[in-house]
């Protein structure tokens, strides 16, 4: 009996068991990101036990011996952990939610990154997207109406680099930015492809810019690039096409108005009548449809351990204008690795580009030869020693060049090759405690080659000619390398001291080297080297080196008081001994109110006030201005001879130091109704003191140059920049506005004790650039009209200090005698313009229908002027030239005209005056773009495929009378229209896939 019950008890027992046994079982899944993407080395774990695995390379997991009532925890770095019963699922497809520490908005700073709600300085940031919504060769021109208190002006011409101006002008000399690349110090965004770049962060008060010292008084443009992200390897590719066109010309005369207007003044044209029946519109000749190309692959992918991208792209932009173009090949990689408490990493681009730039000659631009050439030239003669026709000033009275000949004839293109890149390591000594090394390079190398042939454009007689071939090479090669050495010690304590320190010393040298020959060759046009006859050649060589320290403090009290400060020590070789070294501190205390308990039940995220202060430096200046230069050309006579030696060339100034910018910003940050609603409003005002100006010497010192340069001038800007947002997230219609607007004033507070200051020389000799203390910078200075002459009464009523003088006569232009002296000269010339805008401004548009999308991007400038020298070649009537047609209406004894004076009237009709001053104020229809994004399900081998349709500057509105009202800058001018190459209107088609 005893048996049998032990029996029957075992096989109960055998039979539980076998019970509890089917209960386990095999669970396998997926886990992937929002987007679709696997997530390798995610962890799974069977929640109470000792079971659990870890993804593989696609995401996927298995674990064995789970029960039905067993739960799982999968949790990955960045995303927020979910928690899952078993019950009767053995396949699982998980998607893990970003964590809000992930989705929080962060900034990119210098030497590290913050937390948006942590800044306290004044930093806007413009995202991939927005980049990548224009097609543009260099990326500072995507940033043009992105972001308040930011000024792009754009070139026209293919791969040129547009004027940046953050804050406006605060200084005479080089008022660009500094651009960082990854931690690189680079000169320009030119060695980079815009597909490459991840975000872009626009440092413009002292608190952020401070932290670069020498460089940062222009602000700072931070590049962030795009990396590899954990997962399976993606491989996507993106291309467009297009083309680009001009379509504004000015109306000029054709053949029988420029005939008519040359038999009305009295010119003598002795042409056969067979060569007067033609008509040539020689701004049709060189304005051209362009094509424009572009492609673009990256593959990108890695592990928790480390991430890797690689990208190349293509880029052809034939020009608006005929031989002109731009072309770059651009390869980059990514990567970075970590192991344990040990990050390593690297980012390296190479770029090889070619420019065919647009040309010049005899001292006018393009645009103004095909103004001013006679109409019935034709462009071509077989006849004629290089194939073209050109005026012959005996026959044609006049001297216009044929623009096709000077812009096709020669061969003309730079060739450049730029590697940017850097090393770094990083180890966590302690917990919150890590020490980084780093180093990075800017090289490139530059060729020039031109290449002209012999050639005479007219067989009568040689007005434009060149009797031999003519080749010129240059190169420019220089490398600049960072290095630099920081601590940075992160922690937080009792959950709401938050503190981070950072200790850094960097060094960084720079050295640029150049060479330049040209020869001359009277036998053949067949050989485009350089030959022997008539052959120069020179070479430079600029070394520039830095060493700086810096040291900066971030604390915050549960993100609610923050408090940040820093100073930075540097030393540059750009200065004189006694004054190589600058300290450049900064200050900045941000309140978020909204944290504060009163603002718990409030819609209101984020109420943020901020205020900074500090100064920062700069040494854009050239090297070496601190000593004197050797003049090789002094003639002196020794013994009754006129002997030729070598002297100093000026004074020295060992005294010569940084210009120091003070900067002062208060902001306030705002945001609702969970961030669908921001607002951000900041008032800034920079001092820049110890500003480098050329002071006049005594002429008894000798010296061959008669200025030496001093920090003597101080020029102050201040502003206000606003920003708002709206966001609209929900339902299948979504969408997003976001407008920002920038205004900017500088006056002249000091120029070393001299009353005025001139900078070149302005139009056709001209001063009509200056500055004056209490003035803005570079204002346009002139006479100012007041109709024109119609009787010798109105003349003698204006030149009564001299009555008898018979060079101003009725027809001619009537300026206002400011200084009621009775008479009209240099003395009565006032400020007759200002440059720069009062206003900036852009506003971007983005919907989304479904599938759809749509965005609308306008940006434009209020309130700056022009000095259109182009109105000068059509309306100046100095001589015979082709002009507009305003000139068939100028003024006559039978047409009293009130616009146009008389024909070769007296000088002061062209003498700089606001006749030549125009309102620039623009809105612009800067990008327009639909697309459509197909379904995952369409293509099953495709993840996204997307097709747009995108047009660039497709509508201007504005008053100006030139092509383009977007001028861009010179060095020491500001608004100064000589013929600028206008912006295309441009019009593609593209698609982005990724596989």
């Amino acid at each position: 009996m005893t048996k049998i019950k032990l029996a029957i008890f075992a096989f109960v027992l055998l039979l539980t068991g076998a019970d509890l046994l089917a209960q386990t079982k095999t669970i396998t899944g997926t886990v992937k990101d929002p987007s679709g993407m696997p997530l390798p080395g995610a962890s799974v774990a069977v929640i109470g036990t000792n079971k659990g695995a870890s993804t593989d390379f696609d995401g996927m997991f298995s674990i064995d011996g789970v029960a039905s009532t067993d739960k799982i925890l999968i949790s990955y770095v960045g995303f927020e952990n979910q928690e899952l019963t078993v019950g009767s699922q053995t396949t699982f497809d998980i998607t893990l939610a970003e964590s809000a520490e992930a989705l929080e908005d962060v900034v990119v700073v210098a030497y590290g990154s913050q937390s948006r709600t942590k800044v306290t300085g004044a930093i806007s940031t413009v995202d991939s997207e927005a980049i990548d919504a224009l097609p543009v060769t260099n990326a500072e021109s995507a940033l043009q109406g992105r972001a308040p208190g930011v000024t792009v002006t754009n070139a026209g011409a293919p791969g040129t680099s547009p004027n940046v101006r953050i804050r406006g002008l605060g200084t005479f000399g080089n008022n660009d930015p500094l651009y960082v690349i990854d931690g690189v110090i680079v000169g320009n965004l030119s060695g980079i492809s815009p597909n490459d770049i991840g975000s872009v962060s626009i440092l413009k008060d002292a608190s952020t810019t401070a932290l670069y010292g020498s460089l940062g008084s222009n602000g700072v443009v931070l590049v962030t690039t795009k990396s590899g992200k954990p997962g399976r390897g993606t491989l996507s590719f993106n291309a467009y096409s297009g083309f680009q066109t001009i379509y504004k010309r000015y109306n000029t005369l054709n053949t029988d108005q420029y005939l008519q207007f040359a038999n009305e003044i009295g010119a003598n044209i002795d042409r056969p009548a067979d060569f007067l029946n033609n008509y040539t519109n020689f701004q049709d000749a060189i304005f051209e449809s362009g094509l424009i190309q572009n492609y673009n692959a990256a593959y990108s992918g890695g592990n928790e351990n480390g991430t890797y991208r690689f990208s190349a792209n293509y880029q052809d932009q034939e020009g608006a204008v005929i031989n002109s173009g731009f072309e770059r090949f651009s390869f980059r990689a990514t990567s970075q690795y970590t192991t344990g408490n040990f990050k390593i990493g690297e980012t390296m681009s190479v770029a090889f580009s070619k420019t065919k730039p647009i040309l010049e000659s005899g001292g006018r631009s393009l645009i103004e030869h095909a103004i001013k050439a006679a109409p019935y030239l034709n462009i071509y003669n077989d006849e004629n020693l290089g194939g073209f026709q050109g005026p012959n000033s005996a026959a044609d009275g006049q001297d216009a060049e044929n623009p096709v000949r000077v812009q096709t004839l020669s061969d003309f293109e730079t060739r450049n090759v730029a590697v940017i890149g850097n090393v770094y390591a990083e180890y966590e000594i302690l917990d919150g405690l890590s020490v980084r090394s780093q180093v990075g390079l800017d090289f490139f190398d530059g060729l020039t080659n031109q290449f002209t042939p012999a050639f005479n454009d007219d067989d009568l007689g040689a007005t434009h000619f060149q009797n031999f071939a003519f080749a010129l090479r240059g190169s420019t090669r220089g490398q600049a390398i960072t290095f630099d050495n920081s601590l940075t010690y992160k922690k937080t304590f009792n959950d709401v001291h938050n503190l981070e320190a950072l200790a850094l010393v960097e060094q960084y040298t720079s050295k640029t080297e150049s060479f330049s020959a040209e020869a001359r060759n009277t036998i053949t046009n067949d050989i485009k080297e350089l030959g022997s006859e008539q052959q120069a050649a020179g070479s430079t060589t600029f070394e520039n080196n830095r060493l700086s320290y810096l040291a900066r403090i971030n604390y915050d009290y549960d993100d609610k008081y923050i408090v940040s400060a820093s100073f930075r020590r540097d030393a540059s070789s750009r200065f004189g001994a006694n004054n190589r070294w600058g300290n450049f501190p900064a200050f900045s205390l941000g309140w978020n109110i909204a944290r504060e308990d009163f603002m718990n039940d409030s819609e209101i995220g984020t109420l943020k006030l901020r205020g900074s202060y500090g100064i920062t430096g700069s040494d854009r200046i050239a090297d070496y201005r601190y000593s004197t230069t050797l003049f090789s050309d002094f003639v002196y006579p020794v013994a009754g001879v006129a002997a030729i030696g070598t002297t100093p060339n000026g004074l020295a100034n060992p005294d010569l130091k940084w210009e120091e910018t003070s900067m002062l910003n208060v902001g306030l940050d705002f945001a609702a109704l969970n961030n669908k609603f921001t607002a951000s409003l900041e008032y800034y005002r920079n001092q820049s003191d110890e500003l480098l100006v050329d002071i006049q010497l005594p002429l008894s010192f000798g010296y061959s140059s008669s200025t030496v340069a001093s920090n003597a001038a101080s020029v102050q800007t201040n502003g206000v920049e606003l920003a708002l947002g709206y966001n609209d997230y929900d339902g299948d219609f979504t969408w997003s506005v976001n407008v920002n607007l920038g205004t900017s004033t500088n006056e002249v507070l000091d120029l070393g004790g001299s009353t005025e200051q001139f900078f070149f020389d302005g139009f056709e000799g001209e001063r009509v650039i200056r500055a004056e203390p209490g003035e803005p910078l570079f204002h346009f200075y002139g006479l100012v009209t007041d109709g024109i002459y119609q009787n010798q009464a109105e003349v003698d009523a204006v030149f009564t200090a001299n009555p008898d003088q018979d060079v101003v006569q009725p027809g001619d232009i009537r300026y206002v005698d400011t200084n009621n002296d009775g008479t009209i000269n240099s003395a009565d010339r006032q400020i007759i313009g200002n440059p720069y805008p009062d206003l900036t401004y852009g506003l971007n548009f983005d919907a989304r229908y479904k599938n759809f999308d749509f965005n609308l991007f306008i940006n434009g400038v209020a309130g700056n002027d022009i000095y259109n020298t182009n109105i000068y070649d059509l309306q100046g009537m100095t001589r015979l030239f082709n002009a507009g047609v305003e000139v068939l209406d100028r003024w006559t004894p039978t047409n009293p005209s009130n616009s146009i004076p008389r024909y070769d009237g007296a000088p002061q009709n062209v003498v700089a005056s606001d006749r030549f001053v125009e309102d620039g104020s623009f809105m612009r229809l800067k990008n327009l773009s639909v697309g459509y994004t197909f379904d995952d399900t369409v293509i099953d081998f495709v993840k996204r495929l997307r097709v747009y349709m995108s047009g660039q500057n497709l509508i201007t509105l504005t008053n100006y009378s030139g092509l383009d009202p977007e001028v861009v800058s010179r060095a020491g001018e500001v608004g100064f229209d000589r013929g600028d190459y206008p912006q295309p209107v441009s019009v593609l088609l593209g698609f982005d896939v990724s596989f």
